[in-house]
């Protein structure tokens, strides 16, 4: 590779926004707040539900630990997108 292509690039617009940071900042966030509301809901911390509902195969348990999963994941990805956007308009700023 050359230094033209080293400077330039995907590469080096991750490491400038420091995508690598946000993403773990994200996965730590989003994984504390699933791990909570999962809590919540299994435990029945803020008192029983009331549904006749039924859970086939994995139970109650299993289907709210996917559903925690999923709010984990996408609460991870909407902090990394706002943090890399706060990022680079902190950049946008200096360089005008």
């Amino acid at each position: 590779m050359s230094d033209d292509q080293s400077t330039s690039g995907p590469e080096n617009m991750l490491e400038v926004l420091d995508v690598k940071r946000n993403a773990i900042v994200g996965l730590l966030i989003g994984g504390g707040i699933a791990a909570l509301a999962y809590i919540v809901r299994v435990f029945e911390l803020l008192g029983p539900v009331t549904t006749g509902r039924e859970y086939p195969i994995l139970g109650e348990e299993g289907w709210f630990l996917m559903l925690a999963v999923v709010f984990a994941v996408s609460t991870a990805l909407l902090v990394v997108l706002v943090l890399s956007a706060v990022r680079m308009v902190q950049l946008v700023k200096q360089t005008s």
